[in-house]
Parts: C-alpha cells; structure tokens; sequence
C-alpha cells in the first residue's frame, strides 16, 4: 500500500460485496453513499468534495453529472459493470475524468442466463415447478411445452456477450441470424440489415446490445408483431431497450409467445400486469451475480483504482 493511500476518499454509490468494500477499505478511504439519507446527500458531498477522488459505480448507479459537479476533485470512475449507461460519459471526458469498467468478467455468466431464460420461458419451468409443489401432478399431465433445440435464434449486439450467446445456442443446434450497427467479418451467422427482419427470421429473439439514444425501445410494437404469437424475446442487456409497455400487451393478448426477462424498463418496479403472465420468466438482474463472477469484478474495480493511483496504466480503460 502505498503511504497516504488511505488519505484518498472513494465514493461507492451502491452495496455490490463485503468482499468489494473490504478490499477498498484496506486501500481507501471508503464512503458509503448509499448509507447517506437522501435529503442529506448535498451536505454529504460538500462536506468531502475534498477527499473524494475516486467513484465506485455499477450498472444501476453511475457518476452522472449532478454528482460530478458536486465532486471538483474526482479523478477516475471504477465501473462495476460492462455498461456504462448511467455514467455520464460526456462529462468525464470533458473533465479529464478517466472511466474503467469490467467488460471481461460477466460475459459467460450473462451468456450462461440468456440461454436458460430462453429454456425456462419455452418449457415453462417456473410453471412446472409449480404444478409439483401445489400436488397438482397426482391429479393430471403438466401441459406440453415449445421445444429449445433447433429453433432460430435472432441477437441484437452481437459483442462479447451476444457472441457468447451466439456459441451456446449453436451447441442445440440453433440458426443463428443477428443485427448490429454494421456486419462482423468472417462470420458464419446471418447478418440482418434491421431488428424488424431479425425478428421476421427468428423463433427467439435475444437483446444483448448496450444501452444508448439508437438502442432505446429498440424492441418496440413492429418488432414484437415481426416475430409473432409463437415467438419468444430474452432481455439480458437493459430494460429500456425493449418498449415495456407494448411488450406486456402483446404477451397479455399472446400477439407475443412468452418472455425471459432478466431486467426491466423501470426495475425493480414490476408491471402487474406481467408479474401475473403464465407466459413470463422474470429474473431480477442477476446476469452476473455468481460468486465467482462477483469477485473478478470486484478484483478489476480495485486494481484499476490501485494502478490509477500508482500512476500505472489502467486494467480496463474506457476514457
């Protein structure tokens, strides 16, 4: 450690792990924003505007640019998260403000969650489990269900996360078609111009894009409609991407054959409508949230504060 680290304050906006604070702690000198009451947030702020030099954000909770304006000395946002959506990117360039996030860490967890969304929306495994517990099985047959394998898989983003994906479902025997800002070279898959005729050419549909102004609602009635009363969608990027309400009138009326989804367009608040569909699984954002996961993220979060702060080159540097 280096002498007068402890003297640098880091904000961490959310509770992620013990094992996070833990580890800034014996660096940092560690502010709990969180444990802040919210009418006391400003005097908060200004009382260690001072000190505080670094942020610790995630997926949920960014630096955006109240914040930053209430902290002239903040020098580096540590990202607990592959998105970077509620962090104000704008402003951290022009503030000279560098930016790192954990991109590498959650790919194969998130990869791993959008194929069983898909697999427990299609064989209804939330609605069999239920069939079991309530004795309902001595009495009659558990409905038959849609068949995973084979079937056409359609990606939005097709990254480190939608590229994952794409290998999983290949493993079952999936087509796969998929569509992004431009085509990716020397691949086997089926590019598609627009989301509409991605969604025209698949059985399941997967949002695995980041969230920005081109990707908002980009799942929105004409797409939903594309792919059909048969048709299954499966959101593991951001909640904003999919046109919520649309997506809950076509899965009320079965314009929409089912839905796996990991987040949602204002969570943790939850439509009642979809919360009481039998053709929904709702999963609570946690592409990430294995143990191992958890570690690795926090890992990269505090050495790319450490290597900051020792004026090293930063692990995983956006700005």
């Amino acid at each position: 450690m280096m002498a007068g680290e402890l003297t640098i304050g880091v904000l961490q906006m959310r509770p992620l792990s013990t094992y996070l604070q833990e580890e800034i702690s014996k660096r940092f000198l560690l502010f709990k924003y969180w444990q802040v009451p919210p009418d006391l947030r400003r005097e908060f702020l200004a009382e260690h505007a001072a000190s505080i030099k670094a942020v610790v954000a995630d997926g949920v909770r960014g630096a955006d640019s109240d914040l930053i304006d209430a902290l002239p000395h903040l020098e580096i946002v540590s990202s607990h998260s592959s998105g970077l959506d509620k962090t104000d990117l704008n402003k951290c360039r022009e503030n000279g403000i560098r930016v790192t996030y954990t991109p590498h860490a959650m790919t194969d967890d998130v990869a791993d969650l959008a194929i069983l969304l898909a697999l427990a929306t299609m064989r209804r495994i939330c609605g069999a489990d239920t069939f079991v517990r309530r004795g309902e099985w001595t009495n009659a047959d558990f409905n038959l269900t849609a068949k995973f394998s084979g079937k056409s898989v359609g990606i939005i983003g097709l990254g480190r996360i939608g590229s994952a994906i794409a290998r999983r479902a290949e493993a079952f025997g999936c087509s796969i078609s998929y569509h992004s800002r431009q085509p990716k070279p020397n691949l086997r898959y089926k590019y598609c111009s627009s989301v509409i005729d991605l969604a025209s050419n698949s059985q399941i549909l997967i949002v695995a894009s980041a969230l920005t102004q081109e990707t908002h609602h980009i799942v929105n009635r004409e797409v939903i409609d594309a792919l059909g009363e048969d048709g299954i969608i499966v959101n593991i990027a951001r909640g904003s991407q999919i046109d919520e309400s649309e997506l809950v009138s076509a899965l009320a009326e079965r314009r929409l054959g089912g839905a796996g989804l990991d987040v949602l367009e204002h969570e943790p608040e939850v439509p009642d409508l979809l919360s009481k569909l039998d053709n929904v699984v709702l999963s609570p954002h946690v592409g990430a949230n294995t143990s191992e996961t958890r570690k690795a993220m926090a890992d990269l979060v505090v050495g790319n504060l450490e290597a900051y702060f020792s004026n090293k080159p930063l692990l995983t540097p956006v700005l």
